[in-house]
């Protein structure tokens, strides 16, 4: 990361270049309307679908006037391209809620570099992210794929992300517009949200963006608001997103999400996804030739759509927003993904050991770790313990998931760091999981899968790393889709030890699993979701029994045969596993051994975390406790040994029933493929658990003020808590959570010794144009370099007081720095639906500077103009 990341004020992103300064762009836009002249009616609806799961164009008509192939890619957390494969591998970066702990637009917009990059590499020239969805509840299944429960911090964290996107000149795609808050039943459901909820809330982080950014495409969500589905609705689409926004980009619907062909007119959706069967093509043709839908109006969304063409290159005479000698220079993927990760840890406790002395004499703290006892509490022996100290989640489950080349761990990361001399033992404790996860090398099977066409003939062949065969778009060796009839997994399995194995299938469709000479399953398996994608992203799955002995090769043979109708309705699909158990030990057994092997350490390092299961795309959470036994491994372990540090593996907020009967709790969110040595780095104390809280976290499920993920029986989900939200909806109930927003440590102390605040000249009417310029001067009082993010708040006291502006600073050990603060106009506006419009908020104005929404060191009150 460059030295721009210091100091990062809440100054707005370095947004791309207004394209209305760029002579290039009347040029863009003459190409547009001469190749739009030169099309016929067919050819112009041609341009508003893609032509298959990922692409749109080349088209018969617009090839002949220049309209290349343009490729999209999922990308909130890495840039997959067009293949969903292990075998064409990813940089894998942490997860946007941990991109959120920065609170650093710098680290946001260094992500979109490499995104960018990544992209081109890809061949992709739109990436489907940021995700600036909010976390209005942790309840939330995809929660790991959004910023913030704060519409100010996501908003400034998205827009630097669009910026790094596109000055790598690759178009972002801010989603999913709007109020896409939760996955039950979201292609149904209908939010009902009153105007100032909408306003101040929801459309927020998107307006930020649109109006400071600029991206060039945007994402319908699937839901309905207020009655209407989000790819239909004519008044949050045109009236406010282009009308009132500017937005001038193309709005592309979600996979799926388009479903009325004079519905999605009117609401200006522009490009339906995936083809070529969308609700355009021949449907849109009709509609205009029988006077139901004006010519005019296709010449609006075609418009757009080779607008983004030009943008991104592949409009030929069209100069594209970013030319290839004006690129950013490359970075190095691992070395961004290390630091974003380092700079997203949270060190939510960290309490005095007795185990030595700390710089002033007091007793050191749990964290950092010191092998080389310069505290006097020596670590000659730490205790790892659980499953995700070996088999990390780098990321979250569903359309963000990558597969990058390399994921560290942080027990292999942690014994590579550590001085000669100093051990770190292991022990797994019980397994969280309650589904197989694929089988591996590592478990004895050696995979292939095998291509069949319809005739039964062998149409391609390909070495698999696991058990896991998922392609979509497109099939390895160009094999069409419409020539596949099967697919097998064939491979032999040489078990480690004796005895009773377990098998798995998972996935939508018929299969036949073999195991030596048994026939162990021979059936359909049935979608438990009418969620295409869920059919998809998380299909069900059934275990089998195999006795095996060890070293004995068996011969194994999964067989799928493609449902004619695609995986969940969605042709271009597959998608299954085999799955793999080792012979089970009684949990408590795995505890007492944890237990055992922390009460002979120094100290002791638990790694807990959520599973695939409780995290996903497609799927809200049911229960915010860790998964299967391991709050139990917790409390024996930290029983054992009283320095013991937990570390939190999860992408939303967890319940820690255990937290104050532990020495220190830190949390890794989904760090990415360089997570373990981030995290080992920082705890050992060579580098700085900078992240702060981008979520309230509760200390209770009965204590969090919003809950409700499920729409009511008549298919509504009722946004009534209104605006308040997070750390809002805390301070409304009266009610103390485990963590407030903003919350984290760090291994320093700092001092807040000044505030100072100085007014501009009134300028235009500019939502994101300071009215406020803040400096803020704080000073390291500890005793080794530390990162502080400085929080601005705005209001009373209580739940209408919020967050304004941030900033991160950086000082050596007894260094004063100053943070310097924007407030925009928006933070001292509040929507009033008689008007309707915004209107200033009531003054004088509290600012409320401080570490935390709770932990407040500054106060002064302005009367602004």
């Amino acid at each position: 990361m460059d030295d721009s990341s210091r100091n990062s004020a809440d100054r707005g992103p370095v947004a791309h270049p207004a394209e209305g300064g760029c002579p290039a762009a009347g040029e863009r836009a003459d190409r547009v309307e001469a190749v739009l002249a030169g099309l016929d009616l067919p050819g112009k609806v041609a341009l508003l679908a893609g032509t298959d799961m990922w692409s749109v164009g080349p088209y018969g008509g617009p090839s002949a006037a220049g309209f290349g192939r343009l490729v999209l890619s999922d990308g909130p957390a890495g840039v997959r391209g067009e293949s969903w494969t292990p075998e064409d591998p990813s940089t894998a970066l942490p997860c946007p809620t941990a991109i959120g702990a920065t609170w650093d637009t710098a680290a946001a917009r260094t992500a979109g570099l490499l995104l960018a990059q990544e992209a081109r590499r890809k061949g992709a020239h739109a990436v489907l992210a940021p995700t600036v969805n909010l976390h209005r509840t942790p309840y939330s299944g995809r929660h790991f794929e959004a910023y913030a429960e704060d519409p100010r911090l996501t908003g400034a964290l998205g827009a630097a992300l669009v910026a790094g996107l596109q000055e790598g000149g690759v178009a972002a795609t801010p989603k999913h517009y709007v109020a896409n808050d939760a996955e039950t039943d979201r292609y149904t459901v209908d939010v009902r949200a009153d105007a100032r909820t909408l306003r101040e809330l929801y459309l927020e982080p998107f307006e930020h963006i649109v109006r400071t950014a600029g991206p060039w495409l945007l994402m319908a969500a699937y839901n309905s608001v207020n009655g209407v589905t989000m790819s239909e609705h004519e008044v949050l689409n045109n009236q406010v997103l282009r009308g009132e926004w500017g937005f001038d980009g193309a709005l592309v619907s979600d996979w799926t999400g388009a479903r009325s062909t004079l519905g999605c007119v009117r609401g200006g959706l522009d490009l339906a996804m995936p083809g070529p069967d969308t609700v355009y093509g021949e449907h849109l043709v009709a509609a205009v030739r029988r006077g139901r839908v004006s010519e005019g109006a296709v010449d609006a969304l075609a418009r757009r759509v080779l607008l983004l063409a030009a943008r991104v290159g592949v409009l030929d005479g069209a100069p594209p927003a970013v030319p290839p000698a004006a690129l950013p220079p490359a970075l190095d993927g691992r070395a961004v993904a290390r630091d974003l990760a380092v700079r997203s840890c949270v060190l939510l406790r960290n309490e005095p050991t007795g185990a030595g002395a700390g710089a002033a004499g007091a007793p050191a703290a749990a964290l950092p770790l010191d092998p080389a006892g310069r505290t006097g509490g020596s670590v000659r022996r730490i205790a790892v313990s659980g499953l995700h100290a070996r088999a990390p989640r780098f990321g979250g489950g569903g359309s963000s998931q990558v597969f990058p080349a390399r994921v560290s761990s942080p027990l292999e990361a942690l014994r590579a760091l550590l001085p000669s001399g100093v051990e770190a033992s292991y022990e797994p404790g019980p397994d969280p999981r309650s589904r197989l996860a694929p089988a591996t090398g590592g478990d004895g099977f050696r995979l292939t899968a095998v291509l069949h066409g319809l005739d039964d003939a062998e149409l391609g062949r390909v070495e698999q790393r696991d058990g896991s065969v998922r392609w979509m778009g497109s099939l390895p060796g160009g094999v069409p889709f419409a020539d596949l009839g099967r697919v097998e997994l064939v491979g032999t399995f040489t078990p480690a030890g004796s005895g009773t194995h377990r098998l798995a299938v998972r996935g939508v469709g018929h299969f036949r699993l073999e195991a030596g000479e048994r026939v162990l399953y021979d059936a359909e398996l049935q979608a438990e979701s009418e969620d295409p994608a869920a059919a998809f992203l998380n299909p069900p799955q059934r275990t089998f029994l195999l006795d095996a002995e060890a070293g004995t090769p068996l011969p194994v043979r999964l067989l799928h045969t493609v449902p004619a109708y695609g995986v969940g309705g969605l042709f271009g699909l597959i998608s299954f596993e085999l799955g793999y158990g080792a012979p089970a030990v009684s949990e408590q057994a795995l505890i007492e051994r944890a237990a055992r092997a922390a009460a002979e350490a120094d100290c002791a390092v638990v790694c807990v975390g959520t599973t695939d299961e409780s995290e996903t795309e497609g799927v809200d959470r049911d229960t915010l406790a860790l998964p299967g036994r391991q709050d139990d491994l917790v409390r024996s372990v930290a029983a054992a040994n009283p320095r013991t540090v937990v570390v939190v593996n999860a992408g939303a907020p967890v319940l820690m029933p255990w937290r104050e009967e532990v020495a220190a709790v830190l949390l890794c969110w989904f760090p990415g493929e360089a997570g373990g040595e981030a995290l080992a780095e920082v705890l050992l104390g060579a580098a700085e658990p900078g992240g702060r809280l981008p979520t309230t976290w509760p200390d209770a499920a009965d204590d969090l003020p919003v809950r409700q993920v499920a729409p009511d029986g008549d298919g509504r989900l009722p946004y009534a808590e209104g605006p308040r939200i997070g750390y809002r909806a805390w301070r409304a109930a009266g009610a103390e959570p485990a963590y407030w927003f903003g919350h984290g440590l760090g291994y320093t102390r700092w001092e807040y010794e000044s505030m100072n605040i100085t007014v501009p000249d009134p300028g235009a009417d500019a939502p994101y144009a300071p009215v406020a310029r803040v400096t803020v001067r704080v000073r390291n009082s500890g005793h080794r370099p530390g990162r502080e993010v400085v929080q601005l708040y705005l209001g009373p006291e209580g739940a209408d007081r919020s967050l304004a502006a941030f900033a991160v600073v950086e000082a050596a050990a007894g260094d004063s720095v100053q943070a310097h603060l924007e407030v925009p106009q928006r933070a001292v506006r509040t929507w009033d639906d008689a008007l309707p419009g915004w209107r200033p908020r009531c003054g004088p104005h509290r600012f409320a500077a401080g570490r935390s929404a709770a932990d407040i060191r500054l106060v002064a009150d302005l009367e602004l103009p």
